[in-house]
């Protein structure tokens, strides 16, 4: 049989303590995303983590350390498939790049243990831990700093909602006033609303605003023959 042909105990065993090693720093790391309810939790940490550490083991077993090292390369940008497959987009926000983030430490987990690299993926797993807990207090801290308009880098809309008939007249207007404020605009859309009403949404060149002056400009538009309601959004840039 090629089993008994290819079987040594010490690479053996060599291999067991690495899958085990990263058995239990995915289970580690995973746990702290099952109790928070991630997408991404306990089982499939601990299988990206127990894959990644496989995949580097048998390389390096079949072909030393320079296969192993191409193989890492290969989880590297394989894991990205499956981390983008936790990441959703709703609206203006992005959900889940932190767990897809904490996937790519996982696999990095696992290619320290099937390198031998065991404490070097203890450690790894400490720091991945202490990013998912020890830094939740302060980005809690952050969030509830007001946001000051005026110096914060942002994409920002200016959107009237009007009568379809009327629409190119306040498009020509809402520019009008928008460049009267010192606010450029970059682009102009009308999205039809399907009620004989249209959105026309002015994207401004400025990544910085004064509140009140655009106030001001979308109050002096509803106040326009055929508007029904005029508002501005900021969306904070990356």
């Amino acid at each position: 049989m090629r089993f008994i042909q290819t079987f040594d105990l010490y690479p053996f065993l060599d291999t067991a303590v690495s899958l085990f090693a990263a058995f239990l720093f995915g289970t580690l790391i995973g746990a702290e995303r099952q109790y928070r309810q991630r997408t991404a939790g306990l089982r499939t940490n601990v299988l990206v983590a127990v894959g990644a550490a496989a995949f580097v083991d048998l390389a390096q077993r079949i072909a030393g350390s320079e296969e192993a090292v191409r193989v890492i390369s290969y989880v590297v940008s394989g894991i990205g498939f499956l981390g983008a497959g936790v990441i959703m987009k709703e609206g203006l926000n992005v959900r889940g790049l932190n767990t897809a983030a904490t996937l790519w430490c996982s696999a990095a987990v696992g290619a320290c243990a099937g390198t031998d690299m065991v404490a070097e993926g203890a450690l790894l797993t400490v720091f991945v831990i202490a990013g998912n807990t020890l830094l939740r207090p302060l980005v809690n801290a952050i969030d509830r700093i007001p946001i000051n308009e005026q110096k914060a880098e942002a994409t920002y809309e200016v959107r009237v909602t009007a009568r379809r008939d009327n629409a190119p007249a306040l498009r020509e207007l809402l520019v009008e006033r928008l460049e009267q404020a010192d606010y450029p605009v970059g682009d102009v859309e009308i999205a039809d609303r399907g009620d004989e009403t249209v959105d026309i949404v002015a994207t401004l060149v400025s990544t910085a605003i004064d509140p009140k002056e655009i106030d001001a400009v979308t109050s002096g538009m509803e106040k326009e023959d055929g508007v029904r309601h005029a508002t501005w959004e900021g969306s904070t840039a990356g």
